[in-house]
């Protein structure tokens, strides 16, 4: 089942350092709070009471974190109920795509390069372009380290270099691989450089790149439908949906 595949990617992603909190496993970033380093995920067909709630709340809110989740609805489908009856309020639905097939390398306004960044001065500007394209704070050696720890598990982080500047234009990542299933995320572009079909040409790569390194089944999650069709025009489909849900 496509659904409890990833889901078991995102447990696996979790880490070491993951909290169990039955029915849910937490996830937890010590050295930042943003909402997308600190969420839990529940065990496909949990079925959780007031209390396995309220725990759960209570896990997050010791270590100063908000209360949160990101799962798919299909593998545990009376999660959302409990989490709503608990205070939870769901943030937003986004689509989750795979692609089948290693897609072609789409044409690309001006010349790049796409390059695999494995030293750090290339994490350093994977870095800076992903906190530029997703308006986040000034990179910082936290963030390079997060993503030197994707490389070394095994990940694939990529830089997209504007060939005639020299100036790095777009980043994206697929996470390390759990059982042929990996997540490509962090696809960004230079506000400079949009427009230019460099997203759906990291996408494409890392893809490709991807099936060589023994990813079977690939998924992102498109922020809205602008990215979603970047992300169709680089093979992807529809596959599930996943929720984002909160108590603040």
């Amino acid at each position: 089942m496509f659904e409890s595949d990833v889901h078991a990617y995102l447990r696996a992603a979790a880490g070491g350092d993951a909290v169990r909190v039955p029915p849910f496993l937490a996830r937890f970033d010590e050295h930042s709070d943003g909402l997308f380093f600190n969420y839990a995920i529940p065990d496909d067909g949990a079925r959780p009471g007031p209390r396995d709630v309220r725990e759960l709340a209570g896990a997050f809110a010791q270590r100063g974190r908000t209360p949160r989740l990101e799962y798919l609805p299909a593998a545990a489908p009376a999660v959302e109920a409990a989490l709503l009856a608990g205070g939870f309020a769901a943030e937003r639905r986004l689509p989750i795509l795979t692609c089948a097939a290693a897609p072609p390398l789409p044409a690309v306004d001006g010349p790049v390069e796409i390059v695999r960044a494995a030293d750090d001065a290339l994490l350093w500007q994977v870095a800076r372009v992903q906190g530029e394209a997703y308006g986040m704070p000034e990179a910082t050696a936290h963030d390079v380290a997060r993503l030197r720890r994707v490389a070394a598990r095994g990940g694939i982080v990529a830089l997209a270099v504007d060939a005639a500047t020299g100036e790095a234009a777009g980043a994206g990542q697929f996470g390390p691989l759990h059982e042929g299933v990996s997540e490509l995320a962090g696809v960004g572009v230079r506000a400079a450089h949009r427009r230019r079909g460099i997203a759906a040409a990291l996408t494409a790569w890392l893809t490709r790149e991807g099936r060589d390194a023994g990813i079977t089944t690939p998924f992102l999650m498109p922020e809205d439908d602008g990215a979603e069709r970047i992300y169709r025009r680089a093979g992807y489909e529809r596959a599930a949906e996943i929720l984002h849900i909160s108590r603040r």
